[in-house]
């Protein structure tokens, strides 16, 4: 798809803006990735990353950034047997899951949002 994109936006001067909107409107219907505890959802097939084809997943980044990524990093030192278990049942974590959820949905709104005033006032502004 992107080579493909790539191919037929043209080389003037509008061509990587053209490119850049439609990425961003092809990108934009896929859906989100959800933290979650595992032992709260039984179906493993929830645990797959499709675009990696790998049946179980785990998604993190530096612990300093985001708290979801502190609790990740400690459940999985927990698991390697690096640190002691988190002293949390698996509820109480997937209640933290679903809140980081909701304010990760409400910040990609607001970008989304914010790109939808940019764009429009963009197309006011250059006719």
């Amino acid at each position: 798809l992107q080579k493909s994109l790539s191919e037929i936006f043209g080389t003037d001067k509008y061509s990587r803006a053209r490119k850049e909107v439609m990425t961003y409107m092809f990108s934009r219907p896929m859906q989100m990735a959800l933290y979650f505890c595992t032992g709260v959802l039984e179906d493993e097939t929830l645990f797959r990353h499709y675009a990696l084809n790998v049946p179980f997943y785990t998604h993190f980044t530096s612990p300093i950034r985001r708290y979801a990524d502190i609790i990740v990093h400690r459940l999985l030192s927990a698991s390697l047997g690096a640190r002691t278990p988190i002293k949390m049942e698996k509820e109480a974590i997937q209640k933290q899951a679903d809140h980081c959820n909701d304010r990760k949905m409400a910040s990609k709104r607001v970008q989304e949002l914010s790109a939808d005033l940019f764009f429009s006032v963009f197309v006011r502004v250059r006719p």
